[in-house]
């Protein structure tokens, strides 16, 4: 039906006759003279109709043409009078003798050429029309991106030597992190299968089977709360290599991010990444994925400020925490309104508020200022580095309270100061991660990253005497303060994983049930193994510059978890739950999945 695509037209095919095919993007009426301009997934290209190079009908045709029909065009490539730098075949045009209509559009409830002066369409509205949102030419650059960057994630593992394996969609529930999609079994009713979240068991297996090194562009589902990088289903780089340490596994994935950078971004990545242990970076930042752009840390002023009177610092001290700050370059011209909405983000991130000191040429001035004498003074500008138009914030706390308040200060005062660095690319490794977190509401032990990962201590006594001490060999790959992905050298020996798993609170017989499987192919020469597993959403979703995931997946869910394109989820007939053996006990939405409330509301609870 085409001789080339839109954007593949050549200046160098000047007097040819050519066929093109695609979608009517933008229409111009010169009173006699016609321009279209044709838009398929290579690109755009100018149709221009006139009396003396078009036939009767084609004239007609064209001044009644609707955006988005699609239209088929023969004609001579020619040169434009005045060449458009914007566009790719911006030097040529295609005079058309004759136009078909192939297909006519309706009104279009979201516009796809989209005047660079208005804003776009509402999320919602954009998800419901999803087909027409993905013909824009940000949604093409996008996805064609994603499948550069997918491309480039293959090369680089076969070349290192990885297979790439599937790994099964149905499973059985494992602890993950996050709730499991259920999926009712109609030959064994009763029972369910789970979607995986992840494919971590079926790679280890893999890692016994003899398949030292495997990789899966994998789907993964995970039932938890959305936010604007998380959806229920996600794709996952998901690697894991046989016979290696934590260095190899770094190697590898180095050389993936390099691969995956230069064909997409045409851009070279320095490696070897940095490295940070987890409680550096905690200290230092106040989290695991610090933005490394913003050059300003967290100091700890405890002993430079308690015991000279101020209650608030004193208190803190006393009761085990400590004063910890940061000191905010040219902060001092922060007004007080600014400074007070900084209190109230230290108070959202956990801490009871922030306070603040300024150093001016008229001296200090904040809450604590009636404190800080000669002595103070000299210490906070000769150890701290404080100097006139400074700012410093504290937060008196424990850590846990803050880490988070002073890590989100720090980003978001670098960013009103201009102290990000928005054109540079910080690439981390966080080593070292505790093995183990504290449930806050049973008090027992939680895995850090999940319970397959081996301690850097792999002695079953500690294990069983004091697991929240112990720290694990595992990692995260940050860029520019996000968390890409994270991986560990897994635990291969079953004794260790036992008590690793029943450190959780599962029993013996528990720990048989659920991981009877994986500990009996650890009976039969398990190799030492170790991976990564890198959010391919998020990653593609820098690469473009997109804040939100939904922009860099085809067809993403809504924050209510709900694909308004195709309308899911539905509900289902009263027989075909009876064929699965189910009752639905109570619940709210209709066929169509809109749900009673609309997108913002409407949440129902149905059993079995």
């Amino acid at each position: 039906m085409r001789d080339a695509g839109c954007g593949q037209v050549e200046a160098a095919w000047s007097g040819r006759e050519v066929r093109v095919i695609g979608w009517v993007h933008r229409r111009r009426d010169l009173g006699g003279l016609f321009f279209v301009d044709l838009r398929d997934r290579t690109g755009l290209l100018q149709l221009s109709f006139g009396p003396e190079w078009s036939d009767a009908a084609s004239l007609e045709l064209v001044a009644a043409l609707n955006p988005e029909d699609v239209v088929r065009a023969t004609g001579v490539v020619a040169p434009r009078p005045e060449a458009n730098p914007d566009m790719l075949t911006g030097e040529i045009e295609i005079r058309v003798s004759s136009l078909r209509r192939v297909s006519v559009s309706d009104p279009l409830p979201i516009l796809v050429y989209q005047p660079p002066d208005e804003e776009l369409p509402s999320e919602e509205l954009r998800l419901r029309h999803r087909i027409l949102d993905l013909r824009r030419p940000e949604m093409q650059r996008n996805l064609r991106l994603r499948h550069v960057a997918t491309n480039a994630v293959r090369a680089s593992l076969t070349e290192q030597g990885f297979v790439e394996i599937e790994t099964p969609l149905l499973t059985r529930q494992t602890p993950e992190g996050a709730r499991d999609y259920l999926v009712p079994s109609r030959v064994h009713q009763g029972r369910f299968f789970a979607l995986p979240q992840s494919p971590q068991l079926y790679k280890q297996l893999l890692m016994c089977g003899g398949f030292d090194r495997y990789f899966q562009i994998a789907k993964c589902l995970r039932d938890e709360d959305l936010r604007a990088d998380r959806q229920p289903e996600f794709t996952q780089i998901d690697v894991e290599m046989a016979f290696v340490e934590q260095d190899d596994v770094f190697r590898a994935a180095e050389k993936m991010f390099a691969r995956i950078w230069r064909d997409g971004l045409e851009r070279d990545l320095p490696v070897p990444f940095r490295r940070l242990p987890h409680a550096e970076a905690m200290e230092r930042y106040g989290t695991d994925k610090p933005d490394l752009r913003i050059p300003w840390e967290i100091r700890d002023f405890t002993d430079a400020l308690t015991g000279i009177g101020f209650g608030i610092f004193d208190g803190a001290a006393k009761a085990g925490g400590r004063v910890r700050g940061l000191v905010v370059p040219g902060g001092a011209a922060l007004s007080r309104s600014r400074i007070a909405r900084y209190d109230k983000l230290a108070q959202e991130a956990g801490a009871r508020g922030a306070l603040w000191l300024k150093r001016t040429s008229d001296g200090w001035s904040g809450p604590p200022a009636k404190v800080v004498g000669e002595e103070v003074a000299r210490a906070l500008e000769a150890e701290y580095g404080v100097r006139d138009g400074d700012l410093i914030f504290f937060v008196a706390g424990r850590d846990g309270e803050s880490s988070p308040a002073l890590d989100r200060l720090r980003r978001a005062a670098a960013r009103v100061l201009g102290a990000l660095d928005e054109s540079g690319e910080e690439w981390l490794w966080i080593t070292e991660f505790p093995l183990y977190d504290r449930d806050p509401d049973t008090g027992l032990p939680v895995p850090a990253q999940h319970a397959f990962t081996m301690p850097a201590d792999p002695d079953p006594e500690r294990l069983r005497e004091d697991p929240l001490s112990m720290n694990a060999v595992a990692y995260d790959i940050v860029y520019n303060g996000i968390e890409f992905g994270s991986g560990s050298i897994r635990c291969h020996l079953p004794e260790v994983q036992r008590v690793i798993l029943e450190a959780t609170g599962l029993t013996p017989d528990e720990v048989e049930s659920r991981f009877g499987f994986l500990l009996e192919a650890f009976r039969y020469g398990v190799p030492p193994h170790g991976g990564f597993a890198v959010g391919m959403d998020r990653v593609v979703a820098e690469m473009v510059g997109c804040a939100s995931i939904r922009d860099v997946v085809a067809f993403p869910k809504t924050a209510a978890a709900r694909g308004l394109l195709e309308r899911s989820p539905s509900s289902v007939t009263p027989a075909e739950l009876e064929e699965l053996g189910i009752s639905v006990t109570s619940g709210t939405g209709e066929a169509d999945g809109t749900g009673e409330a609309g997108e913002t509301g409407g949440t129902g609870r149905s059993g079995t």
